[in-house]
């Protein structure tokens, strides 16, 4: 029997995850990473250990709990926080992914002997052609978690089992009924996950020191002011709710301008644009696209994704050309490469929108 470390956040998927890793006969070791916990005590809705050692006890395999606070402050809190005062709406979870999630697992595999780790994430893993491992979009596209996953590198990728990545949702948690598991009618978690109550602006205001998060101005494409803001990290592309000002028209926020404090609106056309730049690439199906590709590209996670054109324009900056406009897309947030079978080619972080 191959022994798999499989990563448990104490929610239904992971532990289905578990659940058919140990039926198939792998010898299983149930991990939860301890990424956070708040002054008052509260932990991360990714670590419930509670819940994630009473399915390890239901299935009868092995579990450990294992602390890296540290690690989470370093690469994901803190730069979440500085995006944002920046002007920009990063992915925490793109980040945790690589760095934190599977950096640590595969620390702990290598150091009980297993061969593989494995999670509960809606993907599968698969080899290409060339020899490369990539992702590929999960069967079930509502669920599809592969844009958060594009920065695992061919290490990670090469010891990694998707046991989900053919279910859909519903299957799991029927999975999971017919197995008695404790999480089966758990909802999921679908706010950042160590933001325990309030909201992310409020984590970062409350934890920043005093005066960084400052009152603005709106103002529209011209440069007039039309009325104050409440900070720019209250703010992201896109966003019509909230905005507190009333134009005599529907007015969405279409560009935050860090240095000048400025949130720009503008109306819904304002939110097109036809190309963006993306810096800190990394690939999966290939090592590189060479003179350019043609591909289909996600601007954030629940993008269907739309067909570009994407090259290198120079070592470290890779620009894509929509075929048509894309809407929203938000400097902070991750550009994704897909080719025509689904498979991840590679991506980065989007740094500047061409209009």
């Amino acid at each position: 029997m191959d022994k798999v470390v499989v990563g448990m956040s104490g929610g239904v998927d992971s532990a289905v995850a578990a659940y058919l890793l140990k039926k198939a006969g792998y010898d299983v070791i149930g991990v939860t990473l301890r990424t956070w916990q708040a002054d008052d005590g509260s932990e991360s809705r990714c670590c419930d250990i509670d819940d994630a050692r009473s399915v390890a006890y239901k299935i009868g395999i092995r579990y450990v709990p294992v602390n890296c606070t540290s690690d989470f402050q370093k690469y994901v809190v803190d730069p979440f926080a500085k995006s944002y005062l920046c002007g920009q709406t990063p992915n925490p979870c793109v980040e945790c992914n690589r760095c934190v999630k599977w950096e640590k697992l595969l620390y702990y595999a290598n150091a009980v002997g297993a061969k593989y780790i494995a999670t509960g994430h809606y993907a599968s893993v698969v080899k290409c052609e060339n020899g490369r491992y990539t992702l590929k979009t999960a069967s079930h596209a509502e669920k599809d978690q592969t844009y958060m996953l594009y920065k695992l590198t061919q290490e990670q990728l090469a010891a990694t089992l998707m046991p989900l990545g053919g279910l859909s949702k519903s299957e799991v948690r029927r999975i999971a009924e017919e197995a008695s598991l404790p999480v089966a009618s758990k909802p999921d978690s679908l706010d950042v996950c160590f933001v325990a109550d309030g909201s992310y602006a409020d984590y970062i205001e409350q934890t920043s020191p005093s005066g960084t998060v400052r009152e603005g101005d709106f103002v529209d494409e011209a440069g007039n002011v039309l009325g104050r803001h409440r900070g720019i990290i209250h703010y992201t592309v896109g966003q019509r709710k909230g905005l507190g000002i009333a134009l005599g028209y529907p007015a969405y926020v279409k560009e935050i301008r860090a240095d000048k404090n400025e949130v720009v609106v503008g109306d819904e056309k304002s939110l097109y644009s036809s190309a963006v730049l993306c810096r800190d690439m990394s690939f999966m199906s290939v090592d590189g696209i060479g003179d350019g590709i043609k591909c289909t590209v996600k601007v954030r996670y629940r993008h269907p994704g739309q067909m570009a054109t994407a090259v290198m324009t120079d070592g470290d900056t890779m620009k894509i050309t929509f075929d048509e406009p894309v809407r929203a897309a938000t400097p902070g947030q991750s550009a994704v490469l897909y080719d025509e079978d689904g498979r991840v080619v590679g991506g980065g972080v989007i740094s500047e929108v061409l209009r």
